[in-house]
């Protein structure tokens, strides 16, 4: 597991960004897959979850996850809900204590936030789509309604696609530069003429700061480029394979 040094300051807030290790699946899915949107055996991805939630010494029945689809919609929760019953969103906001927020990534940017003050923790997937659209913002204004400040909560942005290895066709610009010009800094020219490089955890965290987020602390990790360490959609679709593992990112208050 990968932890932030920001959010292991805070006493009542427990969080991991875990690796592809340490679990039991095979194949395409080695080791520790925790996506059940996959097609990996839902058995072996239930015994990672629950190795993955066990390590953060949280129980694993705590662990709540939905249904993500790229979408700006968060989620306010106090309890667990079954797998098929999952609401569709993006990010997840709570107050109670020990129950574990997590988010699946394989590429997209899993963000961790948290107001441990207010006892206020949330976690968000977010791919290009997501961040721009509003997510990020939606949270912080959601843990704002929940007692949070913005300027007191801090951030930890997980392993996700690095800049060198997320290559954009002609046309993904657009509409980041619609939105704000100076979105132009987060794109770098690729080999390719015509295309861009973008990088998508600058892009995050410049959408956390403008929500009034101060303390926004990224991994410095690619998980394309990783492969021992990291699943990747973008590496198995430049490689014709089939599928690809998630790994989980998760945060719980203590107490």
């Amino acid at each position: 597991m990968i932890t932030v040094s920001a959010l292991n300051a805070l006493s009542r807030v427990r969080h991991a960004f875990c690796t592809r290790d340490g679990g039991i699946s095979e194949g395409l899915y080695e080791s520790n897959n925790c996506g059940y949107s996959s097609s990996d055996d839902p058995a072996n991805v239930a015994k990672n979850r629950q190795k993955s939630v066990e390590r953060m010494e949280m129980p694993p029945e705590a662990l709540v996850t939905v249904s993500q689809q790229h979408t700006t919609d968060v989620v306010v929760t106090d309890k667990p809900w079954p797998r098929d019953a999952m609401p569709v969103a993006d990010a997840i906001v709570t107050t109670r204590p020990r129950l574990v927020l997590g988010v699946l990534t394989a590429d997209c940017a899993p963000v961790l936030m948290a107001d441990g003050k207010a006892g206020v923790v949330a976690a968000v997937h977010a791919g290009w789509r997501g961040a721009l659209n509003g997510v990020l913002a939606n949270t912080v204004a959601t843990m704002t309604e929940l007692g949070a400040k913005p300027d007191r909560i801090i951030v930890g942005i997980g392993p996700c696609i690095g800049q060198r290895s997320y290559e954009v066709g002609p046309e993904f610009p657009a509409p980041f530069l619609e939105q704000d010009e100076t979105n132009a800094a987060f794109f770098a020219d690729a080999r390719r003429e015509g295309h861009f490089l973008f990088d998508l955890p600058g892009f995050v965290a410049k959408q956390l700061s403008r929500a009034g987020v101060r303390e926004i602390m990224p991994t410095p990790c690619d998980t394309c480029r990783e492969e021992a360490r990291f699943f990747s959609h973008r590496r198995a679709t430049l490689r014709g394979e089939e599928d690809y593992g998630r790994q989980l990112s998760a945060i719980a208050l203590e107490r």
